[in-house]
């Protein structure tokens, strides 16, 4: 079995700004697992905020060898963008070497389209009063947020895209205080969701908080290890296969979430469509959709996923699985 890493760049449509900083394109790393007659790939996005490079994550990735199994995975690679390139990979590897579909193989129903938000880069207000109007025919948007100061983007955004459902990703930009000062107003303003508020080692502050709208769990929830800390924090999880290392991970923690009561939200890095493509297995029947990275791109993989009125459309095998 022969193992390869590569580093692909893909040029943003526009500049993406969140709390942490901006970016102009989305920096990835691909795997490819062969056994001669089949070929799997993966992608993956490592993440500052978690410790990852793209040298880390290539070296983590490079450092395996030998036949690798998926059940063994979790022995050899930490949850986090390596694990899940890997985990991938070798689920496209299995569905090329049975000729069937990964759905299958995991027995799944077959998958369907899903609506997924649109995100909104963080900016000024009335740009992102302009933003918010000029894709105001989209049913779900995201906005990022994450400052002192973010009542203002959110009327204005609200005032741009009046009917369209609208979700909150503050990036653990806000604190306990502002927060609850903005909690009411995100009801009022017809809020679904709101991510990830606080710091992750900073959420306990939410036990006992009015929740007038659903907090979702981002950089506090990674995988199934991560659920005993949530309750009482939180109502959704946010479901990334960056976080959680891949699609094996990512199955099996969604349905210890719902087990354990919570609401389920599938999300993305910034990445193409090969990284969203398992991703849209795990989306399936989830209350929160949230794999826009292709659309945030001025270019793609080929055989990219289609998005249209429906939302995201599962991969066809020659993306992936």
């Amino acid at each position: 079995m022969r193992i390869e890493v590569r580093r692909d760049v893909f040029r943003l449509a526009q500049v993406f700004t969140i709390s942490r900083g901006s970016r102009t394109e989305a920096r990835v790393l691909t795997c490819e697992i062969a056994d001669g007659a089949h070929r799997g790939r993966g992608e993956c996005v490592p993440y500052a905020r978690y410790g990852e490079t793209l040298d880390s994550v290539a070296a983590q990735i490079a450092a395996l060898s030998g036949d690798l199994d998926r059940d063994r995975l979790a022995e050899l690679l930490p949850a986090g963008a390596a694990r899940n390139a890997v985990d991938c990979a070798l689920w496209d590897l299995e569905a090329k070497r049975a000729g069937k579909r990964v759905w299958e193989l995991a027995g799944l129903a077959a998958p369907k389209p899903q609506i997924t938000a649109y995100t909104l880069s963080l900016d000024a207000p009335e740009a992102m009063r302009a933003q918010a109007a000029a894709n105001a025919h989209r049913p779900l948007l995201k906005i990022k947020l994450g400052t002192p100061d973010d009542m203002a983007r959110l009327e204005a955004v609200r005032a741009g895209a009046p009917a369209s459902r609208i979700i909150v990703d503050a990036n653990e930009g806000w604190s306990a205080a502002i927060y609850a000062d903005l909690a009411p107003h995100l009801a009022r303003l017809g809020v679904a969701l709101v991510e990830q508020p606080l710091p992750a080692g900073e959420d306990a502050a939410l036990i006992g908080m009015p929740r007038p709208v659903p907090v979702c769990a981002d950089e506090s929830c990674h995988d199934r290890a991560s659920l005993v800390d949530l309750k009482g924090k939180y109502d959704v999880v946010n479901i990334k296969l960056d976080k959680t290392g891949g699609l094996t991970e990512a199955l099996t923690l969604r349905d210890a979430a719902r087990a354990e009561g919570y609401g389920i939200m599938v999300g993305c890095m910034v990445g193409s469509s090969l990284a969203m493509a398992p991703a849209t297995l795990v989306a399936q029947g989830a209350e929160v959709v949230d794999l826009d990275g292709p659309l945030l791109l001025a270019e793609d993989r080929d055989n990219a996923l289609t998005f249209d009125d429906k939302g995201v459309n599962p991969p066809i095998a020659a993306l992936w699985g």
